[in-house]
């Protein structure tokens, strides 16, 4: 005879019950916990996105006067909208241009939507639009 107990050989069925159903609750808290982060990096892709199309559109009309062309932007920003607000400064912003753009985009049921505004002065822009007259008379 050996000095061991029979009972003491391996794990008994219900040990390794209990260890699976343990192991079973770990992963599908891992799992769900997974899909939150991928939820979240998604929308903070999609917000960093729309930062990037309306700071684009913003410094367009600041230096040409015009949004970014509608093909160019479907083409940089595909599945974001954008709008543009104008209007005329007040108070100490009179004689500039408020510029407020919206984008937005959805990020799994979650809609996104950034807003940006900037004064730009109309002297700017008039200069620009001169100096292209400028260079267009020069080509031809």
């Amino acid at each position: 005879m050996s000095g061991r107990n029979p009972r003491q050989r391996g794990f008994l069925l219900t040990e390794l019950i209990v260890a699976l159903t343990v192991l079973g609750i770990l992963m599908t808290g891992f799992a769900l916990s997974l899909h939150a982060f991928a939820k979240f990096n998604g929308c903070q892709l999609v917000r960093q996105r729309c930062t990037a199309a309306a700071q684009a559109e913003l410094d367009s009309m600041t230096a040409t006067g015009k949004p970014v062309a509608g093909e160019d932007f479907e083409r940089l920003w595909p599945g974001l909208a954008v709008s543009i607000d104008e209007s005329a400064g007040v108070g100490q912003w009179q004689g500039m241009k408020l510029v407020k753009v919206t984008t937005s985009g959805k990020s799994f049921r979650n809609k996104v939507q950034v807003r940006l505004c900037r004064y730009i002065s109309t002297d700017v822009v008039a200069q620009y639009t001169e100096g292209q007259e400028h260079l267009a008379e020069g080509r031809r």
